[in-house]
């Protein structure tokens, strides 16, 4: 009976020696976008949707790269200190390279990459886990926008519901999420099902680098944070 792949051991050098070579691949790809393009740009990201994030990056296709990933990878290449930036002063970009973060290295003019990034903003359903942003109450009665057939389903998901009349109604108050806590599975299917998008992935500028000037978006920040090496 032949052996199974599943049981083939790994060396573990072998895992750690692909892991290091990935990391090298990534940080040489931004040293040479950083020497192509000329301006870097540190954004952060709340509530990151990968398809809704892609269309985002083709409006940079032709001009400019993206990188996301680990931060400390990030900050490696870019320069943790004055002693081994990898462009003059660009170690301040790096030092605010924390959290949902990600790099945009592009020659796209100031303007338009500021103006992308303040419009963008889009709507998406919650998801588990994720902290309400509001407090969604439904009230005693008919549940008019369910058909009977969903009425079991409602059920399992903890909704005080019953058939009347072949209508779906609700036996009393029920709160679907509250402001401030994590959503349950439940409550996320509930919102989904009510059509409810209480999630907004949102991209906010951080700073920018170029050669001549940095600059910094996020309010509170000061230049004395991000200039000691």
């Amino acid at each position: 009976m032949p052996k199974s792949r599943r049981d083939r051991p790994v060396t573990l050098s072998k895992t750690k020696k692909k892991g290091r070579e990935h990391k090298e691949i990534i940080v040489k790809g931004i040293r040479e976008a950083v020497e192509k393009y000329s301006s870097v740009y540190v954004f952060s990201f709340e509530n990151m949707r990968n398809i809704k994030f892609k269309e985002f990056r083709q409006q940079f296709r032709q001009n400019g790269r993206f990188f996301l990933g680990s931060n400390k990878v990030m900050q490696v290449a870019l320069g943790r200190s004055a002693s081994d930036e990898h462009r003059p002063g660009i170690f301040k970009a790096s030092k605010l390279l924390h959290g949902d973060a990600g790099l945009l290295v592009t020659d796209m003019p100031k303007e338009d990459v500021e103006r992308l990034f303040n419009a963008y903003e889009d709507s998406d359903f919650s998801r588990t886990g994720s902290t309400a942003v509001e407090t969604v109450e439904l009230k005693e009665g008919p549940l008019e926008q369910f058909t009977h057939e969903m009425e079991p389903f409602l059920r399992k998901q903890g909704m005080p519901v019953r058939l009347n009349k072949g209508t779906v109604e609700l036996l009393s108050d029920f709160v679907v999420c509250e402001e401030g806590k994590p959503l349950s599975p439940e409550s996320s299917r509930i919102l989904r099902l009510l059509g409810i998008k209480l999630a907004t992935f949102k991209l906010n500028l951080v700073c920018r680098w170029s050669p001549d000037d940095f600059e910094l978006y996020r309010e509170g920040l000061d230049l004395s944070d991000v200039e000691t090496s």
